[in-house]
C-alpha cells in the first residue's frame, strides 16, 4: 500500500509540474481546437508507456547509466521541441476565428506531436526510471509494475486531457485567436526556451 501510494504521490506531481507536454497540448487546443488537443493529450499518455515499457525491460538503467546516450536523447529532444517553436513562433497569424473550420492540424499530426514530445522527453525518462528503481521494490510483480505504468499513463492523459477542454473552450479561443500573432509568439517562445534550457541542463 505505501509503495501504490508513493508511485501515485509522484505521478501526480510530475503530471501537473508545467513542462514541455503542456505547452504542446496549450498549442494544439489554443491554435486547432477541442480534438486536435484531446489527441496530443493521448499522444503524450501512449510516449509515457514507451517509458514504461523500455524501463520495465531494463532498458531504461541503461539510458540513466550512460551519459552519451542520455545526452543524445536529450538534445534530440530539445531540438524537437526549438523546431516546433520556432514554427509557432513564425507562422502566419491567419487563422479565421471561425470555430466550425477544419483544424489545420491532422489529429494524427496531433497524437505525433505529444507522442514524441513527451517519448524525446528527457525528464519523462528520469520520471519514469527514478520512480521504477527508488520506489517500486525488486520483488514487485511484473502486473503489479505494468499496473504502475498503466496509472502513469492514464493519470497523463486524464490531466491534459482537462487542458485541452479548459484551452479549447469557445470564449478563451476566440479571445486568444483575435490576438493570434500574440499567442503564436508566446507559444513558440516557450517551446523554444523549453527546448534551449533542455539542451544546456546538464543531466
Amino acid at each position: 500500500m505505501t509503495e501504490l501510494i508513493a508511485v501515485a504521490a509522484i505521478t501526480v506531481l510530475a503530471v501537473i509540474s508545467p513542462g514541455a507536454d503542456f505547452a504542446m497540448v496549450v498549442r494544439n487546443s489554443c491554435l486547432y481546437g477541442r480534438p486536435t488537443g484531446l489527441f496530443a493529450a493521448a499522444g503524450v499518455a501512449a510516449g509515457v508507456l514507451v517509458h514504461v515499457t523500455y524501463t520495465m525491460l531494463g532498458v531504461g538503467l541503461l539510458i540513466a547509466a550512460h551519459t552519451a546516450l542520455f545526452t543524445a536523447i536529450k538534445l534530440a529532444g530539445a531540438a524537437y521541441l526549438v523546431y516546433i517553436g520556432q514554427r509557432t513562433f513564425f507562422a502566419r497569424a491567419d487563422v479565421t476565428v471561425d470555430l466550425g473550420t477544419k483544424a489545420a492540424l491532422s489529429r494524427w499530426g496531433a497524437l505525433r506531436t505529444g507522442f514524441l514530445t513527451n517519448v524525446l522527453n528527457p525528464k519523462t525518462t528520469l520520471f519514469v526510471v527514478s520512480t521504477f528503481t527508488q520506489v517500486v521494490g525488486p520483488d514487485t510483480p511484473l502486473w503489479q509494475q505494468a499496473g504502475y505504468g498503466m496509472f502513469m499513463s492514464l493519470a497523463h492523459l486524464g490531466w491534459f486531457a482537462l487542458v485541452a477542454l479548459f484551452f479549447s473552450r469557445t470564449r478563451l479561443r476566440t479571445s486568444l485567436l483575435r490576438a493570434q500573432k500574440a499567442l503564436n509568439r508566446t507559444i513558440g517562445a516557450t517551446l523554444v526556451g523549453l527546448g534551449v534550457t533542455l539542451g544546456v541542463t546538464s543531466p
